[in-house]
């Protein structure tokens, strides 16, 4: 396995953490307060070209591997988690039309996702079908030469900024069948309903929306009627080891935020680094961030490889990484105390945003679940 980055990675990585520094980092706390999709930074990211790190080379895209990817989504959400979704949220919705979309579908889409000019969503969960995929209700039938598509979907993000969703609904044709199709925003009958007020990620919008009788020709299913269970589990796998990275980004700001502090901050006559039972919190703190990238890193190796054990990494990443995210952010209020619990200081908002990636692509219950499962198998 590959723990290591190539000279071009590390140069992305460098671009991105200047990009991040200089021009995001100011306008954190604009984004928080805003509380909608921050548009400047979809801008920016157009102009660095940041979305192409998410697509394969031949659509526009860079290298098309998941460790650049993730390269660029730790660098992003190491200064602000909702701009990290900005770009891991193109990868998780363009990751179907990828895997399985035809040659018209791909040309047609993906192109426009790496340059920044559309966005896409990924409309799975419902108000009764999280985590229990197969407990999907919204349904498609057939009707004058195409679909007819009935349902509503919760939890979805940037479904209101989105110019595509792909869609997953059943179609009854030798039982349910849970069938990917393609479904543009501007279609009659699709509408947002709802704009989520969160704890976190209060730039990222998390919508509601309904379809009714919204009607898509033959052309906008993806791969064949049946196919979208391993089209959607495909592509949460992928999207764990995307939300792994963030979290990695996220801990990683908070440490840095509180060992500034600690370094500063005197008490008793001496800074607070130089305590004992500080040293103790940042040691944990260091050692569990950097155990957390390199398993990240080899998930996305196993990925990019094509491994067998692709699903095991995968779920291990994001288990690992979000509690790793979570410990880490809630550490860094700790030891940076009341400052810490204060806005002013950035890692409150930090440890809010921290909180959803425990729960978004299959909660860590689920991943714990899976590993086990993966794990009995291999004896």
């Amino acid at each position: 396995m590959e723990f290591t980055l190539s000279n071009e990675q590390r140069a992305i990585a460098t671009m991105v953490r200047d990009l991040m520094e200089g021009e995001i980092k100011p306008r954190v706390d604009e984004i928080e307060e805003a509380g909608v999709f921050p548009v400047f930074v979809r801008e920016l990211f157009q102009r660095y070209e940041l979305f192409a790190a998410m697509l394969p080379a031949e659509f526009g895209g860079i290298d098309g591997s998941l460790q650049t990817q993730c390269v660029v989504a730790e660098e992003v959400a190491r200064v602000c988690g909702v701009s990290s979704m900005v770009v891991t949220n193109q990868s998780l919705g363009s990751s179907p039309i990828v895997s399985a979309g035809n040659k018209e579908q791909k040309e047609k889409w993906l192109p426009s996702f790496a340059s920044g000019e559309k966005l896409v969503s990924f409309g799975l969960t419902e108000p009764n079908a999280g985590s229990d995929v197969r407990g999907l209700s919204s349904r498609a039938v057939r009707a004058d030469g195409g679909w007819r598509i009935n349902g509503r979907k919760c939890f979805v993000t940037h479904a209101n900024v989105a110019d595509l969703v792909v869609v997953f609904a059943k179609v009854k044709e030798n039982g349910d069948r849970i069938t990917a199709f393609l479904v543009e925003t501007d279609r009659e009958g699709f509408e947002v309903d709802k704009v989520e007020h969160k704890m976190g990620l209060k730039g990222s919008p998390t919508c509601s929306f309904v379809l009714e009788d919204v009607w898509v020709p033959e052309e906008n299913i993806l791969g064949k009627i049946g196919d979208g269970f391993q089209i959607l589990i495909g592509s949460l796998n992928k999207g764990r080891i995307s939300v792994a990275a963030q979290a990695n980004g996220l801990a990683r700001g908070a440490m840095e935020a509180s060992l500034r502090y600690a370094r500063d901050r005197v008490q008793f006559g001496q800074p607070l680094a130089k305590m004992p039972v500080v040293q103790q919190i940042i040691a944990d703190m260091a050692t569990a961030i950097e155990a957390s990238r390199c398993l990240t890193w080899a998930a996305a190796h196993e990925y990019d490889s094509h491994s067998s054990d692709m699903v095991r990494y995968s779920g291990m990443a994001k288990l690992f990484a979000t509690e790793t995210a979570m410990k880490v952010t809630t550490d860094a209020v700790q030891i940076m105390g009341g400052y810490g619990y204060m806005v002013d200081y950035g890692v409150e908002r930090m440890m809010r945003d921290a909180k959803v990636f425990q729960i978004i692509e299959g909660s860590n219950q689920i991943q714990r679940l899976s590993i086990a499962r993966e794990a009995l198998a291999s004896l």
